[in-house]
């Protein structure tokens, strides 16, 4: 039997952390006798408390901290897990050696001193999984394992509480305001599609300059900051398609999450993205940092609703084939037995 131990702490919101919320009820749905350690956060601790998680809060702060040191050494004490799964570099470092298989998981390209002593890394796609093998790793101990997004479907928010005239085309973006998303490229790219609507759903650092980019560009009207949301399988059933615009992105869980409710997708072929989607079967992609090609893209894709629908159809048979719940949980289970072994 698989006793697993789990760290993160990671910020309140982003990838790794999405995914961790996902992946720790799962587990727990599939059986597995686990115990998690976070960042101490009243909001994950109280969702993985619901779905029947055992969750304990720690700092996770600075080098100094010794509460987290002695915090991390007594659950390995009492729990004995079999298996320890770290998230990501902070979570690492504290991580002390023991009798248990310590495995890394990363989602992208982070720096390998953090996981000096470990036993096993995970990379989240193959290209994560080839660059560690470039760093030195020896390819044995290394593996590639996908991430899950849910399928949840939900009734489409209404888009006049949103302020967005019926009949109108909705564009939708989600994640954090921040230069990788490359999100000023996607407002550029709104200069070029005159009767569109965006809708853009996170939060981050870059908010006031974004808003100011569509109001010199003339769009601020055509454009809704929506902040951080729940309710994300609503935005994409009220949106006509989905465009991930990236200049960096190691996977690209939006274009999952955009592949499992059925939308068509256009994406930056930037890391994540370009190993996901097949260019003209399952998606579009278009260059990093090409606001103009990326506003053809959308415009192609709202004047041929047959393709936009022949491309979304795709993109949820690539769900299904790989990145669903029951596929991906099968592929930590085979894992995790694989290496306690």
């Amino acid at each position: 039997m698989i006793r697993l131990l789990q760290a993160m702490a990671g910020a309140d919101r982003g990838g790794a952390e999405g995914f961790f919320e996902r992946l720790a009820p799962a587990l727990q749905r599939a059986g597995v006798e686990q115990q998690v350690l976070i960042r101490t956060n009243p909001r994950r601790a109280a969702a993985l408390r619901e779905a029947g998680v055992d969750v304990t809060e720690l700092p996770f702060g600075g080098l100094l901290d010794v509460r987290t040191r002695l915090g991390f050494a007594k659950a390995v004490r009492d729990f004995r897990p079999t298996v320890v799964l770290t998230w990501m570099n902070r979570a690492s470092r504290f991580c002390p050696k023991g009798n248990f298989v310590r495995v890394g998981r990363l989602g992208g390209y982070y720096d390998l001193k953090y996981y000096r002593g470990f036993d096993h890394l995970i990379g989240n796609t193959q290209d994560i999984v080839d660059w560690i093998v470039g760093q030195g790793w020896n390819p044995s101990r290394v593996h590639y394992v996908p991430n899950f997004v849910a399928a949840s479907k939900a009734p489409a928010v209404s888009r006049k509480e949103l302020g967005t005239p019926d009949g109108v085309p909705v564009i939708l973006g989600l994640g954090r305001l921040h230069p990788n998303k490359a999100f000023d490229t996607l407002i550029a790219a709104l200069a070029h599609v005159p009767a569109a609507h965006l809708w853009l759903a996170g939060e981050g650092p870059l908010r006031a300059e974004l808003e100011t980019q569509a109001a010199s560009l003339g769009v601020l009207d055509r454009v809704r900051f929506l902040g951080w949301r729940e309710d994300v399988a609503g935005l994409f059933a009220a949106a006509d398609l989905f465009v991930c615009p990236s200049r960096h992105e190691p996977l690209g869980n939006v274009v999952i999450e955009a592949w499992a409710q059925g939308i068509s997708v256009i994406a930056a072929a930037s890391e994540g993205p370009r190993q996901l989607i097949t260019d003209g079967e399952d998606g579009l992609l278009v260059p990093v940092d090409a606001p103009e090609p990326m506003g053809q893209a959308i415009a192609r894709l709202l004047a041929e609703p047959d393709v936009a629908a022949r491309l979304g159809a795709a993109g949820r048979q690539a769900y299904e084939r790989t990145f669903t719940e029951d596929a991906v949980v099968a592929c930590y289970l085979d894992f995790f037995a694989k290496v306690a072994r």
